[in-house]
């Protein structure tokens, strides 16, 4: 029988993406900002049901992961903007098949597959 840790000795990296994007809100998240650089508030737009204070965590920790970069526009205000990186970016292509996959398996009418 395999355990739990021998599936993360064999695969950590695996172990640690999914950990990334399965992170609550963080798929979420990466998809929104496929669509080029966006401003804290547009996050709030984009995903709904997000917590402003959940959106700051989550953005940190993805500027952490270097998913995001993080710009600070000297204007005034300051205006603050997240764009994804080439990893970043990387990643959401990554994700495609997942979505294409729950689309088809989870989503609507996804039980006309079954069976």
């Amino acid at each position: 029988m395999t355990t739990k840790d021998d599936f993360e000795a064999r695969c950590p990296s695996f172990q640690a993406a999914i950990e990334l994007v399965g992170r609550r809100w963080n798929g979420a998240i990466l998809m929104a900002a496929r669509d080029g650089a966006r401003r804290y508030s547009e996050f709030l737009a984009a995903v709904p049901g997000i917590s402003e204070r959940v959106l700051a965590q989550r953005l940190r920790e993805l500027d952490a992961a270097q998913v995001l970069v993080r710009e600070v526009q000297p204007t005034t205000p300051v205006q603050i903007t997240y764009t994804l990186t080439e990893r970043g970016k990387e990643l959401a292509l990554a994700v495609q098949p997942l979505i294409a996959w729950g689309e088809r398996w989870l989503g609507r009418g996804s039980e006309e597959h079954d069976g």
